[in-house]
């Protein structure tokens, strides 16, 4: 029998560690895949070893390919780092070792998930009556919203679309914005309603979807007036970070008859902060939102939660039956919100987010981001760099010199001469047909002084390219 408390321990050391290192340490990882692959790649034993054995081999082999995504500096994706208490939460639920399907299986699991899924709902601007399920992200968010749109546009047809299928079945359009996620386009793919299921509408030059040309969408159904409609709408755009105009939308949308989701997996975090919460307004009057809390909420991948305004649409969209559950105790409830089955305890972190940072800390630490992101853009744009988006949430796009292919060529040069320094790390991405730097500020960690030597590392990349 392994020695549990000291393999706990060692690897709790070693998690510590690296946390504590992440302010000094290089941004960008020492290994690149490769490298960490050859490190990884020792012979597959014939017999078993020992756990502590095991455990020291893997974090030396590991640790010159872990990034300091967790850090102050990272201003890549959107994600954040995981707080103090949602990570030792997430340490206890490994070693707890809960299987979340439902409250006969794993009563404090379950019951974390109703009691942090309400949190939620509060901060979020949500009806308190809405369905919650923990999923891993965006996409699975999105995924359900989706599912339940159409179990309940189909039933409200009068076909049953879990039993039959969508052979026959009536036609469903989705609307959304030219500049939409693409886990949107992954969950139609994923549901069979396909890509061509899809119509884009016009957006503004910020990527916020254009309400009048919503409006005339939303009225030319073609020959086919039973067509079914979902709009999905945007709470921040993942290049600019703009919002919909949710209100007008919604209201829009539903003299249509249409089903509305709102993919907020980070721009939802506004409705936390007094300050910002007018970018969400009328979020609550949609039908299904998608949020994320490995983004804004700081607690460890993988965290995404789906809310349905009707609980039994959710359920009946996403449930299933089968003859091992019969007579188990198995009431409905958190299993019959999501897809997954087998999925580990993601509630006791979110529980212990929530707790640690409070509706103030949680409002703080929107606000401070915010802040941050509009420090970064006057900074360099006072530095003569070009700042092409409002910056109204977290995220930030800078060009470097104009448009076209050299144009674009310096801004990967410039952003690979970031990341190599360690400084900070920046990605880039490509709007309106242009290559830019995006910076995305969503960790709890970061300071003004961050984003000021970060600053100081982009001008010293840029001034190093020019010679």
């Amino acid at each position: 029998m392994a020695d549990l408390r000291s393999l706990f321990h060692l690897a709790a050391e070693e998690a510590a560690d690296f946390r504590e290192s992440l302010d000094t340490r290089p941004v960008q990882a020492p290994a690149d895949q490769a490298d960490a692959k050859r490190l990884l790649a020792v012979p597959l034993p014939d017999g078993p070893r020992d756990p502590g054995e095991v455990v020291e081999q893997l974090i030396t082999a590991a640790r010159p390919g872990l990034m300091a995504t967790p850090g102050p500096r990272y201003f890549g994706f959107v994600i954040g780092g995981a707080l103090p208490a949602a990570s030792a939460a997430d340490i206890l639920a490994v070693g707890w070792d809960q299987c979340a399907f439902n409250g006969h299986l794993a009563p404090a699991a379950a019951a974390a998930e109703e009691v942090a899924g309400a949190w939620l709902k509060d901060l979020l601007g949500l009806p308190a009556s809405a369905g919650v399920g923990f999923v891993t992200g965006a996409q699975g968010a999105n995924t359900v919203g989706l599912a339940a749109a159409r179990h309940h546009l189909m039933r409200e047809s009068g076909w049953d679309v879990e039993r039959r299928g969508l052979f026959g079945a009536p036609r469903i359009r989705v609307l959304a914005g030219a500049e939409r996620h693409a886990t949107i386009d992954r969950s139609l793919r994923l549901l069979g309603l396909g890509s061509d299921a899809l119509q884009e509408v016009a957006v503004n030059a910020q990527g916020a979807i254009d309400t009048d040309d919503l409006a005339r969408v939303l009225a030319t159904e073609g020959d086919d007036h039973d067509v079914l409609t979902v709009l999905c709408l945007q709470a921040g755009n993942v290049n600019t970070g703009a919002v919909d105009d949710l209100r007008t939308a919604i209201t829009l949308a539903h003299e249509h008859g249409a089903w509305v989701h709102v993919d907020g997996a980070f721009g939802l975090w506004a409705a936390a902060s007094p300050s910002l919460r007018h970018l969400v307004d009328g979020v609550e009057l949609a039908d299904s939102w998608g949020c994320d809390g490995h983004k804004w909420l700081n607690v460890p991948y993988d965290s995404g939660f789906a809310f349905c305004s009707r609980p039994d649409v959710q359920t009946a969209a996403m449930s299933y039956t089968a003859s091992y559950l019969t007579g188990s105790g198995v009431a409905p409830g958190v299993a019959d919100y999501t897809a997954e089955s087998s999925r580990r305890a993601r509630g006791f972190a979110v529980w212990a987010a929530v707790q640690e940072l409070g509706r103030q800390g949680i409002a703080d630490l929107v606000d401070r981001c915010c802040e941050h992101a509009r420090r970064f853009a006057d900074a360099l744009a006072g530095a003569g760099l070009e700042v092409v988006n409002d910056v109204v949430l977290n995220q930030v796009l800078v060009g470097f010199g104009g448009e076209g292919a050299e144009a674009d060529r310096r801004t990967d040069a410039v952003i690979a001469r970031i990341q190599r320094d360690g400084t900070c790390w920046m990605g880039g991405t490509t709007w309106h047909g242009r290559r830019l730097m995006r910076i995305a500020v969503s960790n709890h960690l970061t300071t003004a002084a961050d984003i000021d030597v970060s600053v100081e590392a982009v001008l010293r990349a840029v001034r190093s390219l020019d010679g």
